[in-house]
Parts: structure tokens; C-alpha cells; sequence
């Protein structure tokens, strides 16, 4: 018998119903439960197959123990080496890498100086170029950290002089500053197992409760375009990034899906924030893919998933990363 496990918090609704579907569509030789962890022993193995993780990224001592699983050949999802390694400005230049439209945007340094350096430790800095920064970016401006989420330390900054006062309260985080975005349209797309996928019309600027309550402004043959186009982006981004569970927000400025933000490889999963229809679907997507995980699970070796892009660093051929724009549809 196999074991999936799945890693959780203080989530209430999908680890709960995610166990309870992969038990009804297997049960018997395949089996999920919540992982259960009593202690971590160097290069011992775990009793699952597979852990979809959902909190490591706020708990430390859970990311360390899950590399310890994948490397003694437990399938982790999101592959926890990958993610470790992964951060905001670095997909922003990936995305472009592989054909993908994301805002212009520009890395600062940050406005204190790490603990543990002095003048000399940047003395290949230069003074940064802020007059083509500003023409290049334009305001009003978004300003986020590189690495980083949940809308923690985002602001939206309406010139120069409002720059100067919001980036000295960022501390020693490195910002990055992005043009904004006016949408007409705008998406967050599940993509599961690098094939299923789920677009959502969503409102960001609604209360979080609300911002699934809303409706595909374009129609009829535009509609259908911008759909086509979406499903390839997304598709784009996660096979070069190599995640499983992701989500992908896309600005429509002009006919034209930009991507926001799709770093996101825990994403909202709560009954209570995306919907029943979504939820339903994310469950019964993030089961199938898990059990498919499980059934492909060979003992002795690295069940891990990496992206075209790490795969391109193993061969040196970039033409890999190009390529993932044919791959195929998967059935919705």
C-alpha cells in the first residue's frame, strides 16, 4: 500500500476534503492522510509516496525535513528544492525567456544594508540610474519584494518622492518596482500536475471574500482568444518552472494577458475564499494528480519534478525552454 500525506497549517477545508477524495477514488491501495512527523533522521526515508506541501514556506524545520523526503525518494509538491531556490524577479525574467508578457520591472537595492557589511561590501554599486528607471517604469508604480507573498510589504507609489518615503520602511528587504497595470480583464488560473487547468475570473481590488464574484468582461470570438492564449501562458510558466500546484494571475491590458504573479506554489485553496465550483475543482485536480503521483512512485530513486529551465541548466540547451509552448492541452 502507498501513502499520500499532505503537510498543512491552519487551513479548514481542502487538506480535509483532498484526503477524503483521494480515500473514495482509492482507499485501498492507495491511501492519504495528514503527515504525521515524530522524528527526523538524516537520509531515513518516510512512510509516503508523496506529500503535497502546503506550509513549509512559513516553517522552516518542515522545509528541511521535506528535502530530507525527496531525497530519499518521496514525490514532494511542490519540489522543495526548487522552491527554495525560486523568487518573484527571477520568473519575471523567465517569463520573458519563454514568450510570456509580464509588467516592466526593475530590482532595487534594498534601502539598509544586510547585517554584517559596511560601504566596501558594495563597492560595485553604482548610483542607480533613477531617471530611466521613472521613464522606464512610469508611475503611478507597484514596489514588492522580490521574494516573497501574501501581499506582505506591497505599495503603490505615485512618484519619486513617494518612492523615497515608503522604500525607507522596507528595511533590509530588496524591493522591486513594476509598472501598473490598468486591466480590463484579469484571471487567476489553477495549474495542477503541469496539465490541468482551471481560469478564474477574479477582481483583486474587491474584499478577498468577493474577488472570485466576478464575470469574463470579453465575449465571443475575443473571449475565446484571450482563453486560448491564457491556458498557454500558464502553461508556458509551469512547465519551465517545474511546479505541480500553482496558480497564475493574469492583468488583460489591451487583449493582451499579462502576468502578474505566479509564484504562488501553496496557493489559496479555502472553500470559504475561492467558491464551491473552484473548489470542487482544485480537490478532485490536486487528487487525480497525487494518486497519479503515487501510482508513478518507483522506490530508490528521485520522484521529484523539475522545470525546463533546470533541465536547460543540466544540458545547456536553452531551445527546451522555447519548446513548452506545443505542449499539449489536458482535458478540463
Amino acid at each position: 500500500m502507498k501513502k499520500i500525506g499532505i503537510l498543512f497549517g491552519r487551513e479548514n477545508t481542502f487538506p480535509w476534503a483532498f484526503i477524503e477524495r483521494v480515500n473514495q477514488k482509492e482507499g485501498k491501495d492507495i491511501v492519504a492522510e495528514p503527515v504525521s512527523i515524530e522524528k527526523v533522521e538524516q537520509a531515513d526515508p518516510t512512510e509516503y509516496a508523496v506529500i503535497i506541501d502546503r506550509i513549509s514556506q512559513d516553517v522552516p524545520f518542515y522545509r528541511a525535513y521535506l528535502k530530507n523526503a525527496a531525497l530519499c525518494g518521496t514525490a514532494v509538491i511542490n519540489n522543495p528544492f526548487w522552491w527554495s531556490a525560486d523568487e518573484k524577479f527571477f520568473n519575471n525574467c523567465l517569463a520573458l525567456k519563454v514568450g510570456v508578457p509580464v509588467p516592466n520591472t526593475v530590482l532595487l537595492p534594498s534601502y539598509e544594508r544586510p547585517d554584517d557589511t559596511t560601504e566596501e561590501s558594495f563597492r560595485n554599486l553604482k548610483m542607480m540610474d533613477w531617471n530611466y528607471i521613472f521613464k522606464y517604469i512610469g508611475f503611478p508604480a507597484y514596489m514588492k519584494p522580490h521574494s516573497g507573498g501574501g501581499w506582505k510589504s506591497v505599495y503603490k507609489v505615485e512618484s519619486p518622492d513617494d518612492l523615497w518615503v515608503k522604500h525607507a520602511e522596507t528595511e533590509q528587504l530588496v524591493m522591486m518596482l513594476q509598472e501598473e497595470i490598468v486591466f480590463d480583464d484579469y484571471f487567476r488560473c489553477y495549474c495542477i500536475g503541469q496539465k490541468y487547468v482551471h481560469i478564474m475570473p477574479y477582481e483583486p481590488r474587491n474584499p478577498h471574500h468577493l474577488r472570485y464574484d466576478s464575470q469574463l468582461k470579453a465575449t465571443g470570438p475575443a473571449a475565446k482568444k484571450l482563453l486560448d492564449t491564457v491556458h498557454d501562458y500558464v502553461m508556458r510558466l509551469n512547465l519551465a518552472l517545474g511546479y505541480d500546484f500553482n496558480t497564475v494571475e493574469f492583468a488583460v491590458r489591451d487583449g493582451v494577458p499579462i502576468a502578474i504573479d505566479f509564484c504562488n506554489p501553496a496557493p489559496d485553496a479555502e472553500l470559504t475564499s475561492v467558491g464551491q465550483a473552484n473548489f470542487d475543482w482544485v480537490v478532485e485536480a490536486a487528487a487525480n494528480m497525487a494518486i497519479e503521483k503515487a501510482k508513478a512512485h518507483k522506490a530508490g530513486q528521485m520522484n521529484l519534478t523539475w522545470g525546463t529551465f533546470t533541465q536547460a541548466g543540466v544540458t545547456g540547451d536553452m531551445s527546451v525552454m522555447g519548446g513548452v509552448a506545443k505542449a499539449k492541452k489536458a482535458k478540463k
